[in-house]
């Protein structure tokens, strides 16, 4: 009879159907007993769910016990990290991913030890890149339990990743984490049950044997303080030998080849097995907008900008700024299947996030831009290539505008309305006080016995001192506070003018905006004509019933775009649940067409389309209710000089309730795949989903950067949900998901409860939506098309980052500055950041083929690293330039030095 090794643990959602507050208060109680009984008792094991996370939450409230786990975990007794949080893998970056291992291995190591497993307990499946992550990081093994396929009939397998990199997995059977969570329950029965635990998990072991893991654990608990006897005793009448051992004290004894295994490749997101619940990826859907947001502020401009343009001061900020968008990738928090509190508390510290890279950005912006004029812009590129684009800036147009003109007003609060040079939202520039009126038989103008006039712009341009103007009120001996004024406040015209940038890889230059009639032609400009936008690269036409016909250069078309289909949804959080009596609204009351914005750079149509939606949800009836709310959904149509892509957005006032609304694009032509970019790969999925394991197996997929399908790529802004239908004919994109419980015990599309039945009424998402993405129609299949789709979903999702000079209207452009440059075909930059006094970059082959990245810039030597940073081989390093041979979706990290 196999061994059996019990692993005592708990499985800790730090906040999921209560907010994080009210289940750490849980934490601390558990860890303080266990802790106790731990020390009394040298026979316990524990291993803490694999996120570092819980460690910290327990010492920030118990910052004294630092010691008794450090003294735990250096005895082997127990098992943290590797993880600082479980996140849900498709609704975070890869490079987030790689930033939680490295910020758990750091965090754990510094507290005694890191568990040497890639332990993914409860994620709602796992990514196509995992294993070259993990492997990456140094990590020889990963556990899992959700996404496994039908083929896995044994317990260990080999998980191979795109680029062939495999880790040895083992997989949780027939229960997952909690496969021997009740083996304790029934005292009476602990023999009985664990002859049973034997039996079944016996069923998945590999022929050549080894032992039996028993994961004896569930959510939020500890185990029985005498355990280890009831084990022993249980062991003894069943002649099975048994043992507790730490996770990490399992695999330890295990071997790390994958020789021999059964294969399994890319990412596990079958629904063969378990339930995956791929609907979170479509509910709460502004969680989804502001995790992207807060990620490409950090990924992409402020760390960058920072590494290459910093003074290092900003690392703090940058640090708070990481700390919290991994808080907020757990499965529980950014999925937003949790309950409303925990969503507002998961929402905020997203905007914290944000917030503290645009700070940074704000920081570097403002230094370099003191040599800007105030009248031009200074114009920063995220991407490692010279770009060329639209950028806008506010200018004053010829001519004046009153702000204001009020009469009879004290002067003492006239002048309070003046802080430092600010007024109405501008600068002062000038000021002149005047006895004589303009027309002073005009009564109203009588009503002051002065006239105080403002000249207000955009920019200051110079000091303002209040109290020269309080010493001319009161020039001829009166009391200043005492007189009476007419108050004006004169500007000039304000407007929103495109600008033609060019900029270089990863540096900046200064572009002023041209006088109206100077500017010439960019290349690629646009024209507008009725309701048809072209621009050479791309041609759009809108037609009476509000959808548009794209087509591209090469003559790729495709018509009928911009449906929308508006339907019930009787489900949860977690699922997707269509009423029997469904009514689906495809058709507007009213279609009207507008041209918004026209000019050489930039030109917009507006189609407004007004609804009838159901109001909400007949659960009684299994249907929608008969009730219905106008709702008016406003869709402009963009294009710009020189973008091969129509730039679309989306906005409604989401007034009903338990609904799904999708946006329609007919494709070019039928095709059996999508292609999507998600976290260091581009993952090719088909027309269906694989079930049995009481889930219906919808083909409703996540993506983040891309998809990609019969000739037409959606570039995206937030992590979204699409689904290929009429056969391969139409790509669905949900815009929004809106439902009104955590979970529901009856479930048209699944066995069972996925969380406790509470009321979400926040998650029914009422309000404004607001979608913006681009659509890109390319010739050829996938992957021939690769190249050109990688740099339109670079340069959509990344624009061009402006900032208002500073410095005086006369002042020079200063020359451009440029960074490092890196090209090759297929290849991707996720990442530039300082580490250890190194320039280090990321970038991965998404091209799906072997390939060179190519890199340029001010640096004389070069390095491979691993995901962690640590220094692998030195590389040539050739007139600032160095070249790495990249097999097809091979991540790789160099560090570049002088």
């Amino acid at each position: 009879m196999p061994e059996l090794v019990i692993v005592p643990h708990t499985h800790w959602d730090r906040e999921w159907y209560l907010p994080f507050q009210r289940f750490r208060l849980q934490l601390v109680a558990l860890l303080d007993e266990l802790l106790d009984r731990m020390e009394r008792d040298p026979r316990h094991r524990f291993t803490l769910d694999g996120q570092l996370a819980a460690v910290d939450d327990y010492l920030e409230v118990r910052p004294e016990a630092r010691e008794r786990v450090v003294a735990l975990v250096k005895s082997g007794r127990l098992a943290i990290g590797p993880w600082d949080i479980l996140m849900d893998e498709f609704l975070c970056s890869g490079e987030q991913i790689v930033r939680n291992l490295e910020r758990g291995i750091r965090r754990s190591g510094e507290l005694g030890g890191t568990m040497p497993v890639g332990y993914l307990p409860d994620m709602f499946g796992h990514i196509a890149q995992m294993p070259q992550i993990l492997r990456g990081a140094g990590l020889d093994h990963a556990c899992v339990f959700r996404g496994v396929p039908s083929a896995v009939t044994t317990d260990t397998f080999a998980w191979t990743a795109p680029d062939g990199t495999a880790v040895r997995t083992r997989y949780l059977p027939a229960g997952g984490y909690g496969n021997a969570a009740g083996l304790l329950a029934d005292r009476g029965a602990v023999a009985e049950r664990m002859r049973e635990l034997v039996e079944r998990m016996g069923t998945w072991a590999l022929p050549v044997g080894g032992p039996l893991l028993g994961m004896y654990g569930s959510d939020h608990t500890a185990p029985e303080a005498d355990a280890p006897d009831l084990l022993a005793s249980a062991g003894e009448a069943t002649g099975t030998t048994t043992r507790l051992a730490t996770l990490a004290a399992f695999f330890a004894e295990l071997p790390t080849s994958t020789d021999g295994l059964p294969a399994v490749h890319g990412e596990l997101r079958s629904h063969a097995r378990a339930n995956i619940l791929p609907g979170v990826n479509s509910v709460r859907p502004h969680l989804k907008q502001a995790m992207s947001r807060a990620e490409r502020a950090v990924e992409r401009y402020a760390e960058p900008m920072a590494a290459l343009y910093g003074d290092g001061g900003e690392q703090r900020f940058l640090d708070m700024a990481w700390q919290r968008l991994i808080a907020v990738s757990g499965h529980d928090s950014v999925t937003g299947c949790g309950c409303d509190e925990t969503a507002q508390q998961v929402g905020a510290r997203m905007a914290e996030a944000e917030q503290l890279g645009q700070a940074v950005c704000d920081l570097i912006g403002s230094r370099r831009a003191a040599d800007v004029p105030q009248d031009a812009l200074l114009v920063f590129n995220p991407s490692p290539w010279r770009r060329t684009g639209v950028v806008f800036a506010e200018t004053d147009r010829p001519g004046i505008e009153v702000l204001a003109d009020d009469v009879g007003v004290p002067a003492e609060v006239a002048l309070t309305r003046v802080h430092g040079t600010e007024l109405y939202g501008r600068h002062i520039t000038g000021w002149t006080l005047s006895d004589d009126d303009a027309n002073p038989t005009d009564a109203a103008s009588r009503a002051g016995d002065a006239t105080l006039t403002f000249e207000v712009a955009r920019h200051s341009h110079g000091a303002f001192d209040v109290a020269e103007v309080k010493k001319a009120l009161g020039a001829d001996g009166t009391d200043w506070r005492r007189r009476t004024l007419r108050v004006r406040i004169l500007t000039a015209p304000g407007e929103r003018v495109p600008v033609w940038a060019d900029v270089p890889p990863l540096g900046y230059a200064a572009v002023r905006p041209p006088a109206p009639g100077t500017a010439p032609l960019p290349p690629h400009d646009v024209r507008a004509d009725g309701r048809v936008l072209d621009n050479g690269l791309v041609r759009v036409e809108v037609a009476a019933d509000g959808t548009f016909s794209l087509t591209g250069a090469d003559g790729t078309t495709a018509a009928g775009l911009g449906a929308l289909v508006d339907g019930g949804d009787l489900g949860d959080t977690y699922n997707y649940a269509p009423p029997a009596a469904d009514v689906l609204v495809t058709e507007p009351e009213s279609v009207r067409v507008t041209r918004t914005a026209a000019s050489s750079l930039c030109a917009v149509l507006e189609i407004e389309r007004r609804y009838a939606w159901p109001a909400a949800g007949d659960f009684a009836v299994d249907g929608r209710s008969p009730r219905s709310e106008t709702v008016t959904v406003t869709m402009r149509v963009e294009l710009r000089a020189a973008e091969p892509y129509a730039r679309i957005a989306v906005e409604f006032d989401n007034r009903c309730d338990d609904h799904r609304l999708r946006l329609h694009l007919p494709l070019p032509h039928r095709t059996g795949s999508s292609f999507a970019e998600g976290q260091f790969a581009v993952v090719e999925r088909g027309l269906t989903a694989e079930g049995g394991g009481g889930e219906e197996p919808l083909p409703t997929f996540p993506a983040a950067g891309f998809v990609a399908a019969g000739g037409l790529a959606v570039l995206l802004e937030e992590y979204s949900e699409y689904e290929l239908v009429d056969g391969g004919r139409e790509l669905a994109l949900t815009l929004l998901r809106s439902v009104g419980q955590l979970s529901r015990n009856r479930h048209v599309h699944r066995d069972e409860p996925a969380g406790p039945q509470l009321p979400t009424p926040e998650a029914q998402s009422r309000g404004r939506r607001s979608v913006t993405l681009a659509l890109l129609p390319y010739g050829g299949s996938w992957p021939s098309g690769a190249d050109a789709v990688l740099r339109a979903a670079e340069e959509y999702r990344h624009g061009l980052f402006a900032v208002p000079g500073r410095a005086e209207p006369s002042a020079p452009l200063p020359d451009e500055v440029t960074g490092p440059a890196v090209g090759g075909s297929g290849v991707v930059l996720t990442s530039v950041r300082i580490r250890d006094g190194w320039t280090e970059v990321r970038v991965v082959a998404e091209g799906g083929e072997a390939t060179e990245a190519k890199v340029h810039g001010e640096f004389t030597r070069a390095r491979r690293a691993d995901l962690l940073g640590r220094p692998g081989e030195a590389l040539a390093v050739t007139d600032g330039a160095v070249q790495v041979a990249l097999r097809p979706w091979q991540i790789a990290t160099l560090q570049l030095g002088r």
